[in-house]
């Protein structure tokens, strides 16, 4: 499945903050360089939905904060369930 989120490096905690607008909105501690931003998004999606680490990938948006992930082994009654109804349309 994918989905699209909005990450904010640097923030407070690593944690998923909801939908904003078509996007999951994800904030992690880590600095947005050498891909750790990205490394920490990946771990915190995987964490909350009880897969891999490896079953995250960015597909699109490697240096944005705007990025599109694939997510391996979930559907979306997965994502609905963990983080809640996404905006009407969306999947």
């Amino acid at each position: 499945m994918r989905i699209g989120i909005h990450v904010t490096p640097k923030s407070g905690r690593d944690e998923v903050a909801g939908w904003r607008g078509g996007e999951l909105c994800v904030r992690v501690t880590a600095p947005p360089e050498d891909g750790k931003a990205n490394a920490a998004a990946r771990a915190v999606l995987a964490t909350a939905l009880k897969v891999p680490k490896s079953g995250v990938r960015v597909v699109r948006g490697e240096t944005a904060r705007h990025k599109q992930v694939e997510i391996e082994g979930v559907g979306p009654d997965d994502v609905c369930r963990v983080f809640g109804e996404p905006p009407a349309g969306l999947f």
